[in-house]
């Protein structure tokens, strides 16, 4: 069955000669075809959303597909081609508009159809583009992504968190070693305040750069810092295209931790920067208030207090010290006052004295004579009297002297002990006696009713044994 709108020629009766093509004949047929229908000389608009594109090897290769059926499986793929020489002068013309070219964004683009007999492929010769309309296109996806913030409670919700007063632990997004990330880091190395930064690293422009920035500052928010700084140095607005996607904004807006974005743009603000909760121009400009901050709860809450403490001190000292100035003077007048009454005091009393000394040293000289001379009349009596007494015990005990009983003939007998013996009850046989005389002393022995002994010291004769003789001693 033939298409509406297409002849089919009729095939050949059979038996007769027809037309063999060869490829050559049948592209050759084709080309002047799309030439009669497209000719070169009356360019055409084309409208699509770019699937894929690369520009690797200076020429730009786009396959589109039409908006509203980019989503199936068969959707029809338009082969755009644009050659270096028309590709730089078009992505200049994009870069001064901010705008850049990725797989989602729709297009209008102008050119010709051509006929690429190599891979027998019709494509589409771009020359132009329409930057009016992606511009009107990105400002609705942008105006779009607003509104769905702000119906989902999110467009001022980091702008609700408290940032501390004193901001020392930083959570750093940013691309290391980029000028954006030095010049923020030398804000806060030159301020001699002890920042701690902790660098969460994330590709900040290119296809992959929303992932990787929604996915830094959910890292760096895990940490806990005292704020979430996302920086990234100057460029045009297709740079920063990756700062006005859903991903960076809605990873801004539900961070847990107050996010400030320091991205160097300098046209409009990007959604990045409406949902956090400050944004700066540059990252230098970031870096500076972030010290600034600090700098000046330093000031308000310690050096001023301090100095202010410091002053009043010096005020009070100073105070004390007038104090202490008069009230030495005080008192210097007053120990004098004093030194000089008493000095009077004691030259009066020292007169006094010089005058009352002589009769008092008289009276003195008098009483001590007279009680000198009773003492010692009294001592006299009192040796006179223990004289008499003493010779009285003298005479008591020369009459009880045991030399003077022995003298008399009286004997005295002691054990070998020199114990005085004064009975013979508990004497034992074996026992030695000594007996004492006035001449001599005499050694014995207790026998069974017998003392047996021998005088000694008896000059003259030795001494006799007895037995059974009464008065033995």
């Amino acid at each position: 069955m033939s298409q509406p709108g297409i002849r089919t020629p009729a095939p050949p009766p059979p038996g007769t000669d027809h037309p063999v093509l060869s490829i050559a004949q049948l592209y050759g047929r084709v080309e002047r075809a799309l030439r009669e229908e497209f000719p070169v000389s009356q360019p055409l608009w084309v409208r699509g959303e770019v699937h894929t594109i690369s520009d690797r090897t200076g020429h730009c290769y786009l396959d589109l597909v039409d908006p509203d059926s980019a989503g199936e499986r068969r959707a029809p793929v338009l082969k755009v081609r644009c050659w270096q020489t028309e590709w730089r002068r078009l992505r200049a013309k994009l870069a001064r508009s901010g705008l850049e070219l990725r797989p989602g964004t729709v297009v209008h683009l102008l050119g010709h159809v051509q006929f690429y007999r190599p891979r027998a492929e019709v494509t589409f010769v771009m020359t132009d583009l329409d930057v009016t309309a992606l511009l009107g296109r990105m400002a609705a996806e942008r105006a779009a992504l607003i509104e769905a913030l702000k119906r989902e409670g999110l467009f001022d919700a980091n702008r609700a968190l408290v940032v501390p007063p004193v901001v020392l632990r930083v959570g750093l997004v940013a691309s290391p070693g980029t000028e954006g990330c030095r010049d923020f880091l030398s804000q806060l190395t030159g301020s001699g305040y002890g920042f701690a930064v902790a660098l969460s690293r994330a590709s900040v422009q290119g296809a992959e750069a929303p992932g990787s920035i929604a996915r830094a500052i959910r890292r760096a928010a895990a940490a806990a810092p005292d704020l979430v700084v996302v920086v990234r140095g100057g460029g045009s607005k297709a740079d920063l295209v990756a700062f006005d996607t859903p991903l960076v904004a809605r990873a801004i807006a539900r961070c847990q931790v107050a996010v400030w974005t320091g991205i160097g743009h300098s046209g409009d603000e990007s959604v990045a920067d409406l949902v956090a909760n400050r944004s700066f121009v540059t990252p230098t400009e970031c870096g500076h208030e972030l010290v600034a901050r600090v700098d000046g709860f330093w000031q308000k809450e310690v050096a001023e207090p301090a100095a202010a403490i410091g002053r009043r001190a010096r005020r009070r000292v100073e105070a004390a010290d007038r104090h202490l100035t008069t009230a030495r003077g005080r008192l210097t007048g007053s120990a004098r006052h004093a030194l000089r009454l008493h000095r009077q005091h004691l030259e009066n009393e020292a007169h006094h004295l010089s005058l009352a000394a002589p009769a008092a040293l008289g009276d003195a000289t008098d009483r001590l004579r007279a009680t000198s001379g009773h003492l010692v009349r009294a001592l006299e009596r009192r040796l006179a009297d223990a004289g008499s007494q003493l010779e009285g015990w003298r005479r008591l005990l020369g009459a009880f002297d045991p030399e003077r009983q022995l003298e008399r003939g009286y004997t005295l007998t002691t054990d070998e002990t020199g114990r005085v013996l004064r009975s013979g009850a508990g004497l034992r046989p074996g026992d030695v006696l000594v007996t004492r005389f006035s001449d001599a002393t005499a050694r014995s022995v207790v026998a069974e009713g017998v003392l047996g002994g021998r005088c000694v010291d008896a000059p003259g004769r030795d001494a006799e044994l007895c037995r059974g003789q009464p008065g033995a001693g």
